[in-house]
């Protein structure tokens, strides 16, 4: 067995990230948009941006080294809800939607996520697994803008919900998945969208053919909400009064992955980008988005990866280990001598290092050329240049 003690400084090594800005097209990796009348708020890179409706420069609403996410606009326009785990713990906050200090609006030592405002705009929804055992499970609450006690709404199970316009009823997605990537799954925790008469507490279910169907929003006379009832996550929509259900999107490649309204138009996140729709018609135009600042996460800095190592290997001579660690491939003496990186690849995945028999050379698969991978060779000395074989 061979000890990492004696050689303990290998394990520090410079990276170095790029955010992806595509030039063409924007921006890419937006994620979870909310939409007023005049904006968009969107999550990116854990922090929270917004736009203009129809794209261009972002601005930033938040600045912190903690994850952000989860904006929803009040009914006016001025203000945002997020989450934020700055405290430590998911919690809900609001923030002007021009950028200000934002104010904490829960504090039960369990997390909680905003899933939207009160159509009066007087309280946030939110769900949370708070005061629910002995397993935690996600109920929805709201909590009042100008301070006070949250209050548990009467629906058993809650992971996200969204008022009718009257506010007298709500739309509630019951479960949250554990996997929310894995596509056409048909398993229990796909349970049907569930209207629930805040009254009289009876529910009507949306129709459902064992699909999953998330992310509920109550806009006029219809609710939208995805489902990839058609294998593809596509926008469709419900009235609840004439029991009618019909398809909005008919996009072939590519789940879309969160849905937002403001009462007379739809946006949505589709491979990484943002595209407002029109619920009517069904058309939809990718907006051109462009973020900027400063990224942190993007400096070279130094990371240790001594718990990251995996597909080690003794040389043919026994005097040198190859190593994969984080995407980069090393080699490290057994005794007496200095680490190699081979790879020096930050923006690359460097994959399942092999030595050759006479131990001279490594051969190992890279995603560097095209994104897809092919196999490299070089010298075990890694002085002359990598050659790629197919």
């Amino acid at each position: 067995m061979i000890s990492t003690k004696k050689f303990p400084f290998f394990f520090i090594f410079l990276v170095s990230l790029t955010p992806l800005l595509l030039i063409a097209q924007g921006t890419r990796l937006l994620r979870q948009p909310a939409i007023s009348t005049t904006q968009i708020a969107f999550e990116y890179g854990a922090d929270i941006w917004i736009i203009p409706r129809d794209g261009g420069e972002a601005r930033r609403i938040t600045s912190t080294a903690a994850v952000e996410g989860n904006p929803h606009f009040s009914p006016d326009g001025k203000w945002l809800a997020f989450s934020s785990n700055r405290s430590g713990i998911p919690q809900v906050y609001i923030v002007p939607s021009m950028g200000g200090s934002p104010t904490r609006m829960t504090w039960y030592p369990a997390p909680s996520f905003p899933r939207a405002w009160s159509p009066d705009g007087k309280n946030v929804l939110y769900a949370s697994n708070r005061e629910s055992a002995p397993t935690g499970f996600n109920r929805l609450w709201t909590v009042p803008v100008k301070g006070g006690p949250s209050t548990l709404l009467p629906a058993p199970w809650g992971f996200d919900g969204n008022y009718s316009p009257d506010g007298k009823k709500i739309t509630v997605d019951r479960v949250s998945r554990w996997d929310v990537e894995w596509r056409h799954y048909r398993g229990g925790q796909n349970t049907p969208l569930q209207i629930l008469d805040l009254t009289t507490l009876t529910e009507q279910s949306i129709p459902t053919e064992g699909s999953m169907d998330i992310h509920p929003l109550w806009m006029n006379n219809e609710i939208y909400f995805l489902s990839d009832r058609d294998f593809i996550m596509n926008v469709w929509a419900f009235n609840p009064v004439t029991a009618a259900l019909r398809q909005v999107t008919t996009l072939k490649t590519g789940d879309i992955k969160w849905l937002e309204g403001n009462g007379k138009e739809l946006v949505y996140e589709h491979l990484g980008y943002l595209n407002l729709l029109d619920p009517v018609s069904g058309n939809h135009k990718q907006l051109d988005i462009t973020v900027t600042g400063d990224f942190p996460w993007a400096e070279t800095g130094s990371q240790n990866v001594t718990n990251d190592i995996t597909n080690a290997s003794l040389s043919p001579t026994g005097k040198r280990i190859l190593l994969e660690a984080r995407g980069e491939i090393f080699t490290v003496p057994v005794e007496n001598g200095d680490p190699r990186n081979l790879t020096r690849s930050s923006d690359a995945a460097d994959r399942r290092p092999l030595w050759s028999p006479d131990g001279k050379q490594i051969a190992w698969f890279s995603d560097q050329q095209d994104q897809s991978y092919s196999l490299y060779i070089t010298d075990q000395e890694g002085v002359s240049k990598r050659e790629m074989i197919a």
